[in-house]
């Protein structure tokens, strides 16, 4: 069985990157006895400046997109469908607010050295988009870490401290530096660079192109 590297470059606060997991799963369930992958999880801040208490997401979008306030809301409407049509729960969506993610992405980085970033990935997004939940917040980060069973108190003291700060910042400039401007982003093998929340199925054509040019080596 072929084996391959996934680097997910994404952020918990956006709705793409965790309807591209989705999509991810689906694709590996085709793929299953076919590909082994093994997934990484890589950091990307869509908000880096954003302040503290964050700004209402309806409020932030429009002025980011240039957009009016029901364009908006219909848009992130149909984001929450195709959400809901893969099993995730984006009931608060509407009501999040934009907000800095950099102290989730330090404490996602400690989950990786226990292996279960991948679990805490999917908590976080539940917490912000199901439960409008701030992901950095030290307390939330907590909660979330406790549900995935890790140590709640580490986590907590993670988020409140500088600690795993140069591995993020070092991994955000790394995968800027090949091309990743966007998110979610794939890449394969650190190769080739698939951008967006692509379908199953064309996920499923690159993996299986990728495993046949190794094979062919």
């Amino acid at each position: 069985m072929q084996k391959l590297r996934i680097d997910l470059v994404s952020d918990v606060a956006c709705p793409w990157c965790a309807i591209g997991y989705r999509r991810l799963e689906q694709a590996l369930e085709t793929l299953d006895g076919e590909i082994d992958v093994e997934l990484f999880w890589q950091p990307f801040e869509l908000n880096p400046d954003m302040l503290p208490e964050g700004e209402p997401i309806l409020e932030h979008l429009c002025r980011k997109y240039g957009k009016d306030a029901a364009s908006m809301e219909q848009s992130q409407r149909e984001i929450m469908a195709a959400a809901e049509e893969l099993g995730l729960n984006f009931r608060g969506a509407l009501e999040r607010r934009a907000n800095n993610t950099f102290a989730a992405h330090r404490v996602l980085a400690w989950a990786g050295t226990q292996n279960r970033e991948t679990e805490l990935q999917l908590a976080l997004f539940e917490a912000y988009f199901g439960e409008a939940k701030n992901p950095a917040d030290p307390a939330v980060l907590r909660e979330k870490a406790i549900e995935v069973g890790l140590d709640g108190d580490a986590a907590e003291a993670i988020a409140r401290s500088d600690q795993y700060a140069d591995e993020v910042r070092a991994a955000q400039q790394r995968f800027m530096e090949a091309g990743v401007s966007a998110v979610p982003a794939f890449i394969l093998d650190g190769r080739y660079l698939i951008s967006g929340a692509q379908p199953a199925e064309v996920l499923v054509d690159a993996l299986r192109q990728v495993a046949e040019e190794n094979a062919n080596q």
